[in-house]
C-alpha cells in the first residue's frame, strides 16, 4: 500500500497470492475491512489490476482462517465477531498453547531469550504510542514463547488460531487499563520462561487467556452468539 497515496500498489506476479493474502488479511484484522462487509471482487481486481482467479484463491485461505464467509451466489464477506468463535478460539489457545510454551522454556537458547525480549520491547513501544494499534505486536510476543520448542505442524496450528483470536484481543485491549494489566502479565511470563520455570508459565499462560476470555464474554454478551 501506498503511503502517500492509500491506495494497494499492483502485485508482482511472481508472488501475488502470498501479496494478496497478507493485504486483505492484515486489512481485516486491522477492521479496514469491517465485519459483516462485503469483499467486491470486481471492485477489488480492478484496483489491484489482478484477475479474480488468484483473487478467489485468496478469499478461499482467508475462509479457511475463519476470517471471510463464503455466501451462495452472494461471494464473500467479513467473519464477524461472536461469542461461540470467541469461546472456541481461546478454549483452543488454552489448551494447546500454555503447554507449548512450558515446553519451549526448558528449551529455549540465549537468542531465542533475546528474540522474546526484543518481541516484549516492541510490544511495549507499540503501546506506549497513542492510536497505534498493538495486537500484532502481542501476537507476535505470544508466539515467541512458542516457537523454540514446538514442531511444525504445533507452530502453523497456533499461528492460525493466533490470527483468529487477533481481532477479538484488539476488541479486548480497546478498554482502558487492559493494556496495563496485560503488559504486567506478560512481564512475568517472560521472566518465568526465561528462568526456565516451565510450571509457573503455563500457569500464568492459562490465566492470561482465561481472563481475556471472560472480559470477553462481557464485551460481546449472549446476543452476540
Amino acid at each position: 500500500m501506498n503511503a502517500q497515496t492509500g491506495k494497494i500498489q499492483p502485485l508482482i506476479v511472481r508472488t501475488i497470492s502470498d501479496q494478496l493474502y497478507g493485504i486483505l488479511r492484515e486489512q481485516i484484522l486491522s477492521g479496514a475491512l469491517a465485519a459483516d462487509q462485503p469483499i467486491r471482487q470486481d471492485a477489488l481486481a480492478a484496483e489491484l489490476n489482478i484477475s479474480k482467479i488468484p483473487l478467489r484463491e485468496t478469499l478461499a485461505r482467508l475462509e479457511q482462517d475463519g476470517l471471510v464467509v463464503a455466501h451462495a451466489k452472494r461471494g464473500f464477506t467479513v467473519a464477524t465477531l461472536s461469542t461461540d468463535e470467541a469461546e472456541e478460539v481461546f478454549e483452543l489457545r488454552m489448551r494447546l498453547e500454555p503447554e507449548a510454551a512450558a515446553r519451549s522454556a526448558l528449551v529455549a537458547t540465549v537468542e531465542d531469550h533475546k528474540a522474546a525480549k526484543k518481541s516484549l520491547a516492541e510490544l511495549e513501544a507499540a503501546i506506549r504510542q497513542e492510536g497505534q494499534d498493538h495486537s500484532l505486536y502481542n501476537r507476535l510476543f505470544h508466539l515467541s514463547l512458542i516457537q523454540p520448542g514446538a514442531g511444525r505442524l504445533t507452530c502453523h496450528l497456533l499461528e492460525t488460531v493466533n490470527v483468529i483470536a487477533d481481532r477479538y484481543v484488539r476488541l479486548h485491549l480497546n478498554t482502558q487499563g487492559r493494556d496495563k494489566r496485560a503488559s504486567e502479565e506478560h512481564r512475568q511470563l517472560l521472566k518465568a520462561w526465561i528462568d526456565r520455570d516451565s510450571e509457573r508459565v503455563e500457569t500464568l499462560l492459562k490465566h492470561h487467556i482465561s481472563d481475556t476470555l471472560h472480559d470477553l464474554r462481557n464485551q460481546l454478551g449472549t446476543g452476540n452468539r
